[in-house]
This record gives C-alpha cells, structure tokens and sequence, in this order.
C-alpha cells in the first residue's frame, strides 16, 4: 500500500475542512492514494457530533480575547481545542485497505503514539477503556475522532506537541470532566525536574509521526 503525506503548514480550520472534502472525493474516485495530512491550527474550539456549546466554560469576550474561534464539525467525539503547537492529522483512508474494521483502526491510530512515545521519548502512554484517545496517566496527549464516507475516512487525531495548554481549561476537553490534558514539552520538562518550556522541536516529531504512521499500518 503506499501513503502521501502532505505538510499543510498553518492552515484555519475551514480550509482544511474544505481541503478534506476535496480529497475526499479524490481518494473516493481512486485518483490519489491514502493521504496523511499534517498541520497545525491558529486556536479553535470545535464542537463533534455530541459536542455542547455548554462544553465551553470560558465567557465569550475571554475566547475573543484569546483569539478563538469556535466551529461546529461532523467528526466524531465531543469538543476539543486545536492551536498551534499541536500536530493535527487528517486521514483520507480507504478502509477497505483496512479491512474496513473502524475499531480496529482507531486502535491502530492509538498504537501510533503508544510506540512513538516509548521508543522515541521513554513515556509510557496507553488507551483508556472509556475514552478513546492516548494518555498518559490520566492526562490525555493525542484526541481522535474520525468521520467515514463510503468508506473513506476524515478527519484523524490531534498531538499534543508543545500547544497552549492554558487553552483546554476554557472548555471540557471531550466531555471529560475528571481527567487532564498534557503535552510532549511538558512531559520532557518533568523529566527534567523543572517546569521551564523544554525545546521540543516540532518539525522532528512531525517526521516521527509520518513514520510510525506508515509502519503500524503497513504502508510502503
């Protein structure tokens, strides 16, 4: 099987719903291949299909303040932050390659991160039987939530790298109230006994997630 992986840089929110649709509709006709799409968002608060607009808890003249927006979507999961510093994908995934098992490639996608942050930064990170996603303890690194068209997916999973984690306190991170949202920088800085911003550099962590993408699910 063989994987594009397209750097998309910061791109809005819109656009790169529109962007998704368009290949979309490609990877549908068999004009392109299976196709990761990696980039970042200036801040919004997106509401999936059993998002609430009580999920936000910040008044809007703080949101405005902070330069968020807030978008309604059709992925799955409830309400979530993107900004930069976080390492969204969009996956246009033909499931049949697959074996058109979604579970199973949810699964796939947590294995991503568990590997990456074992092999690559020595965190030991694992799935919560409740909620989808990665965590480590009970702080959660990597969201997912995927939408399916004729069997062709979108939208994917967004990394913690080094975002703003102030943001997720406006909102309740994907309806959960008892638990905390973390990052790799700030993992890194535990690791080093302080809480000073440690350089995480994002560009490398990008290439690992390209990489570890292709490997757990067999791509070229």
């Amino acid at each position: 099987m063989r994987l594009t992986i397209i750097h998309a840089g910061l791109l809005e929110y819109e656009k790169a719903l529109a962007l998704q649709y368009e290949l979309l509709e490609k990877r549908s006709l068999g004009g392109i291949d299976d196709t990761l799409l990696l980039l970042e968002h200036p801040p919004v608060f997106t509401l999936g299909k059993r998002g609430r607009q009580s999920d936000i808890l910040a008044p809007a003249a703080i949101i405005e303040r902070e330069g968020i927006t807030v978008v309604e979507t059709n992925r799955g999961g409830e309400t979530t932050y993107h900004g930069p510093g976080q390492l969204v994908g969009y996956l246009i995934i033909d499931l049949r390659n697959h074996g058109d098992d979604i579970r199973q490639f949810v699964r796939n996608l947590e294995e991503v991160f568990i590997r990456l942050l074992a092999e690559e930064y020595g965190f030991t990170a694992e799935r919560n039987p409740k909620h989808t996603g990665v965590w480590v303890g009970d702080e959660k690194i990597t969201a997912i939530g995927i939408a399916i068209k004729h069997h062709i997916t979108m939208h994917g999973f967004a990394f913690n790298v080094r975002p703003n984690l102030n943001h997720f306190s406006l909102i309740v991170p994907c309806g959960i109230r008892d638990k905390g949202v973390t990052s790799l920088e700030k993992l890194t800085a535990g690791t080093a006994g302080g809480s000073e911003r440690t350089e995480v550099k994002f560009e490398t962590v990008r290439e690992q997630v390209g990489r570890y993408f292709r490997k757990v699910y067999g791509y070229e």
